[in-house]
């Protein structure tokens, strides 16, 4: 192929991102050149399900793979207990072994869910990301984050799990409505805005949508990086939550009805103001942001009071004890993190709107 990028994510167990178009159909050679055949179950969800379920199915048994696939509801909503609960006695129901794996087939909601089941199941049992969306092919396929949402807020209950291998089928970027394109945007702005000038640059002058694949491939070699010098997020891998805390809190105040990546770039617009106004950025970067997620068909502000806000955030899982871990842009590709009392998130949010 030649399109073909590599990425090497050096963790504990060493794995490689592979981003190339038509993947999905030649998933089942290049996964039984990483393993012996086995049982791969397949964990899709129901708008992914019709568009590529079957061409995955076929090039796994071709390869030689036993095949079975659960579905279940798209959608944020269903990332909970519930869901979980079907996707592991259907695991069971299917009798795999700590020898077979699981294949987790869609966007950042079936990545969280396939992955957060296969590290429980057995005590955890292999998994492959197989991204169908922009989101999680910059971001929630690599790193291996997995979780689901509890009542009180967003990513509650999880697991570090890596994958075995992550195959990012860019062909399948073409069947995205542009609300799900941009959903994808905002964390790849928010990459370019830890990372430098030169990938920030990216997202200001239309690159991403002419050259997803160098991109994406930008994007998970920074976050490869971070995730290598710190795979269980102990402190540089916080950065990576940067938009997130006011980001969690908008899709919580909507019910989950504003998606993850909207709901982050409101969030990376909210902190780039509040930090400008409090004098936390080393240059004014508040306006360029904006402009720059607004150009990518993205929010910049959130529908919310500020109370309401700070009510949601501050059951954040980044809070510890009477503290909570802001991820604070001083410039483009220098970020911090800023830990201040719980008390003080209201004003911060209320500047940030205000701005």
């Amino acid at each position: 192929m030649c399109d073909l990028r590599s990425v090497q994510v050096n963790t504990a167990t060493p794995y490689e991102v592979t981003i190339a178009p038509g993947l999905l159909a030649d998933c089942g050679p290049r996964l039984r050149a990483l393993m012996p055949p086995c049982h791969m179950a397949v964990i899709t969800d129901s708008t992914v399900a019709p568009l590529y379920l079957e061409t995955v199915q076929k090039s796994l048994a071709a390869a030689g793979f036993s095949v079975s696939s659960h579905v279940f509801p798209a959608g944020e909503r269903s990332k909970n207990f519930s869901t979980l609960a079907g996707i592991l006695e259907f695991l069971a129901e299917r009798r795999l072994t700590r020898t077979d794996c699981v294949a987790a087939l869609g966007g950042g909601v079936t990545g969280d869910m396939a992955g957060f089941a296969a590290a429980v199941y057995l005590r955890g049992i292999r998994c492959v990301q197989l991204p169908t969306t922009l989101l999680s092919a910059v971001d929630s396929s690599v790193g291996g984050k997995t979780a689901i949402d509890l009542t009180a807020g967003k990513n509650l209950a999880g697991a570090f799990l890596q994958p075995a291998a992550v195959l990012c089928d860019t062909n399948c970027l073409a069947s995205l409505p542009a609300d799900a394109f941009a959903d994808g945007a905002a964390e790849a702005v928010k990459t370019g805005i830890l990372c430098d000038e030169s990938l920030f640059a990216l997202f200001e002058d239309g690159t991403l949508a002419a050259e997803p694949g160098t991109v994406i491939a930008r994007c998970v070699a920074y976050k490869a990086g971070v995730v290598e010098r710190d795979e269980k997020e102990q402190g540089e891998r916080k950065l990576l939550n940067l938009g997130h805390t006011i980001g969690h809190a908008i899709e919580k105040c909507s019910g989950y009805a504003v998606p993850h990546g909207h709901a982050v770039a409101a969030g990376l617009a909210v902190t780039a103001r509040a930090a400008e106004a409090l004098g936390w950025t080393e240059e004014p970067i508040a306006g360029r942001i904006a402009a720059c997620l607004a150009q990518n068909g993205l929010p910049t502000g959130a529908n919310f009071s500020s109370e309401d806000l700070a009510e949601a955030a501050s059951a954040d899982k980044k809070r510890a004890g009477g503290d909570i871990t802001l991820v604070v842009p001083k410039r483009i590709g220098l970020c911090e993190l800023k830990k201040i009392p719980v008390s003080e998130l209201l004003p911060v949010i209320r500047a940030g709107l205000e701005g």
